[in-house]
């Protein structure tokens, strides 16, 4: 059958790639499985309670959960009632919270546990939209989940025949979604996505990689993200086994637990990966680490569709054998296929895991984009390490004349909710949208994007700085979790470190460098000193007016929680720049005293 719908990702799944573990979630510390038929099932009885209760085609409805079967069953109910899903973070603060569900106009919301049906639920009267809380975990007091199923099976036989005469009247064009913004500046936007966006974009993709039915994946960064879901819907939609892990605590007990042969990650996650795999290394003694480092250098000038040599091969080979095929085993044993998207992966970490059989697969997208615009296509070998792969069969790009990547197609959105003029300005009058971000077409054909177009600066000397790039080169280092680079209108480059506290802690030990906490230990002579020289080593592939000059290192650790990085982990800046003003002014006081 052809899939025109989200929901109608099941009846396809029903007759051409059934499974028993269609769906899985962790309950008291055991895996439940949902077959493809209990699958569709549970989304039928789900949609059918929603419209006892009244639900009508266009009403928004949120979920704020991490992931489990649930939030698929919920989408999936949704869709087949022509509600629009609203996917909402559940680590976001509460202004965030009613600043969605107020512009939103949200009628019910779909929770996971007492935490935050604690602090949503006084919501009701206070947000004039807002009817009801659905909780998924038993929470005392509160409306759970299993109400609605009960009630779309106590109303089968009356609702049944009204639910597939809505299903049918569902065009492709119609609203299935509405994702806001996680916004690293400025007051999120509602994107407006329909089933042909989301349906145009992950069939397209669904044949860059040959995986089905004899396979399992696990799924882990926030559904609510749209690269995430999307690709949700590219496994279910290939008859892969989707494992829900609802924390990021979860992910390496699950891992080993479901021998995952795909999932998605983020640049940052597969970053600590490697550093931890390259810290055991160096853990090693004798020839185990000199056998364990050649086959890193190895996979470091590993090139995809490389004409490689016997000699190469044969050492590939033995490296497979005496090492990476230990990496493998360490990730499940039977992971194949990363797809890496969100931000720029360092090219040593893709080369590396695909030399040890882990094929990186990266991607770019926008949640207005629903959300790849490109991606790398094991399939057909279109991969090359540094770029985010092909354009996608029917989405179009190209580059302005400033760099900036413009691209139209099928997968892009309706527009923003309720904000017609932000719309009108990204979309312009022949229908390209403009996506911010600054890239080429390497070789005619590969996506690479170089920077963020609003983030890149000029110094005072007229050169322009592209930070995202230097920031990616300097988090090589061993030392270094996250970076800033600032310079605007300043005569050269700085930087602000957040240290990899957990290598530093190790190095000052093996360096018998005492301090009481992480203020002292970044302060201490030896450690500034050891961040000089890996600052210099990097300056020496930057060009002249790209180096850093100075830096400061920070006793903070950086994250979504604390308020530094994005919930997908990217930097904000100007929460980082107003963080570390008084750092950013010691570092530029004395070059404008110069003046």
């Amino acid at each position: 059958m052809v899939v025109k719908r989200t929901f109608d990702i099941l009846e396809n799944c029903l007759k051409n790639c059934p499974r028993p573990d269609a769906v899985c979630g962790k309950y008291d510390n055991q895996w439940i499985t949902f077959s493809t038929e209990q699958f569709a099932r549970q989304s039928e009885l789900l949609a059918m309670g929603l419209m006892a209760i009244g639900i009508q085609k266009g009403d928004r409805v949120a979920t704020v959960s991490g992931n489990r079967p649930e939030w698929s069953f919920v989408d999936m109910a949704l869709a087949m009632t022509g509600a629009v899903h609203v996917p909402v973070y559940p680590t976001i603060s509460e202004e965030e919270y009613r600043y969605i569900f107020t512009h939103a106009e949200t009628r019910f919301i779909f929770v996971s546990d007492d935490k935050l049906f604690k602090k949503l639920s006084p919501m009701i009267g206070q947000i004039a939209s807002l009817e009801q809380v659905f909780v998924f975990n038993n929470v005392t007091g509160a409306t759970n989940i299993k109400s609605l199923y009960e009630l779309g099976e106590t109303r089968e036989h009356e609702l049944s025949p009204a639910l597939q005469q809505m299903k049918q009247s569902i065009g492709e064009d119609e609203m299935a979604t509405m994702i806001y913004t996680s916004g690293t500046t400025g007051i999120p936007k509602g994107v407006m996505l329909s089933h042909r966006n989301l349906v145009s974009n992950f069939t397209a993709h669904a044949n860059n990689f040959d995986l089905g039915t004899a396979h399992k994946s696990i799924s882990f960064l926030p559904l609510c993200h749209i690269f995430e879901r999307i690709v949700n819907y590219n496994f279910l939609y290939k008859g892969i086994g989707v494992y829900y892990v609802e924390s990021l605590a979860q992910i390496m007990p699950a891992i080993k637990e479901v021998q995952p042969h795909i999932f998605c990650g983020v640049p940052r996650l597969l970053e600590r990966v490697y550093n931890s795999i390259l810290t055991k290394g160096k853990q090693l003694k004798g020839i185990k680490k000199m056998l364990f480092f050649w086959a890193v250098d190895l996979g470091r000038v590993y090139e995809h569709n490389m004409k490689m040599s016997l000699w190469y091969r044969l050492q590939l080979a033995i490296a497979d054998k005496l090492i990476y095929s230990k990496w493998r085993a360490g990730l499940g044993g039977n992971l194949q296929i990363v797809v890496s998207g969100g931000a720029a992966l360092q090219p040593r970490i893709a080369r590396v895991f695909s030399a040890a059989k882990i094929y990186v697969l990266e991607g770019y997208g926008l949640t207005e984009t629903s959300p790849v615009v490109a991606v790398g296509n094991l399939r057909t070998h279109q991969l090359k390490v540094g770029t985010n792969g092909p354009v996608l069969p029917g989405v179009e790009v190209k580059i302005a004349d400033d760099g900036e990547i413009l691209t139209k197609g099928p997968n892009l959105m309706l527009g923003y909710y309720r904000e017609p003029e932000l719309t009108a300005g990204v979309i312009d009058e022949d229908g390209w949208f403009h996506t911010g971000d600054i890239g080429i077409l390497d070789e005619g054909k590969y996506l690479k994007i170089t920077d963020r177009k609003k983030e890149m600066f000029k110094l005072t000397g007229g050169k322009y700085i592209a930070p995202q790039m230097i920031e990616n080169k300097l988090k090589e280092s061993m030392f270094i979790d996250q970076v800033i680079v600032i310079g605007d209108h300043e005569k050269f480059a700085s930087a602000v470190i957040s240290p990899n506290f957990e290598y530093l802690h190790d190095w000052c030990a093996s360096q018998q460098i005492l301090y009481k906490d992480n203020a002292e230990a970044v302060a201490h002579p030896k450690v500034q000193s050891e961040f000089l020289k890996e600052v210099k080593e990097i300056n020496k592939t930057l060009g002249q007016h790209e180096e850093i000059k100075r830096f400061r290192i920070t006793a903070d650790s950086w994250s979504a929680q604390t308020g530094e990085l994005s919930q997908t982990l990217k930097l904000k800046r100007k929460v980082l720049e107003a963080k570390y003003k008084g750092l950013i002014e010691e570092i530029f006081a004395p070059s404008r005293e110069e003046d």
